[in-house]
């Protein structure tokens, strides 16, 4: 029996045809754990660790921040090991939007992008006309990729048409830069709400979604980012729209970056391994994964002090 369900209030032409089908919770955080679990050979691990680097996002989010600082973040970004000039570039850098033109003008010409979150992050409950507005001076100073957090005061209250509008006027609001929608997956409450919330996301226009804005306690998990890479997967059977997942909050070490490589690899194929379509959020675990790559490269640790501290 066909158990999936279309999610009510959604009228228009974005919902035609998709639907979103119930979460085992039992059989997904199983799967998780077995997919969690895999051990990887050497050679893979090399490759993995090399994936992993040009697939995260540097962020600094704190009222602390100054040009000095986002200077330090993207010198790092271009240049994670200064010692081993083999060492991919990162995906991105992430900023606040009063700071995207510090970040774009020091990584122009680089290839890696400037991302920045708006849209009244993390609580995105600014009036939605001031959101847009951050979003378009954000783009027009010179990000790439726009990170905005979803209504969840919305989407709990089961306005879901409301919702949808929000991403889709931030989508248009983003221009040209391709737009990330933080799930902030911790306040969900089951795997149910996070498969709806991902497909109400990509259905509005949103190019990835994403974890956790990394400002809750709970924050990216192997069963979440499986759920959504399950959701990806059949709203891409669906559409024919290839729709990114960024996994934020709570990664810190290197096996945890292959865990979330290994799970996105069996559950959406090798063509989401690559940074257009896969993300990591892991500031804190990029020393960790340079540590490894050391490691497998000399055959001894490296010293934690020889990495630049975030």
């Amino acid at each position: 029996m066909n158990t999936a369900v279309t999610i009510p209030a959604w009228d228009d032409a974005r919902a035609e045809g998709i639907s979103v089908s119930p979460v085992d919770a039992v059989m997904l955080e199983a799967r998780a754990a077995a997919l969690g679990g895999r051990s990887i050979k050497q050679a893979t691990k090399r490759a993995a660790l090399e994936l992993a680097i040009s697939c995260m996002d540097l962020t600094t989010l704190e009222g602390i921040d100054t040009p000095g600082k986002v200077h330090a973040l993207c010198a790092k970004a271009l240049h994670p090991d200064p010692d081993d000039p083999t060492t991919p570039s990162v995906a991105a850098v992430c900023v606040y939007p009063e700071l995207v033109a510090v970040a774009a003008s020091a990584l122009r010409g680089s290839g890696v992008k400037v991302a920045s979150v708006a849209g009244a992050f993390p609580s995105g409950l600014a009036p939605l006309e001031s959101r847009l507005d951050e979003i378009a001076r954000a783009v027009d100073a010179g990000a790439d990729e726009i990170d905005i957090v979803l209504n969840r005061s919305a989407f709990l209250a089961g306005d879901y048409g409301r919702a949808v509008d929000e991403i889709a006027a931030s989508k248009r609001a983003c221009g040209p830069a391709h737009l990330k929608t933080i799930l902030e997956t911790g306040e969900l409450g089951s795997y149910d709400q996070i498969r709806r919330a991902s497909v109400l996301a990509m259905a509005a226009g949103s190019d990835f979604i994403k974890t956790s804005t990394g400002k809750i306690g709970v924050a990216a998990t192997l069963p979440t980012a499986l759920c959504m890479s399950e959701a990806i997967r059949e709203f891409h059977g669906q559409t024919g729209r290839a729709v990114g997942l960024k996994v934020a909050g709570g990664v810190r070490t290197a096996k945890q970056a292959w865990q979330y490589l290994v799970i996105v690899h069996e559950t959406l194929g090798p063509a989401w391994l690559h940074p257009d379509r896969f993300r990591i959020g892991a500031s804190s675990a990029l020393n960790d994964v340079l540590m490894q790559r050391a490691r497998l490269r000399s055959g001894r640790y490296a010293d934690p002090d020889d990495f630049s501290q975030d």
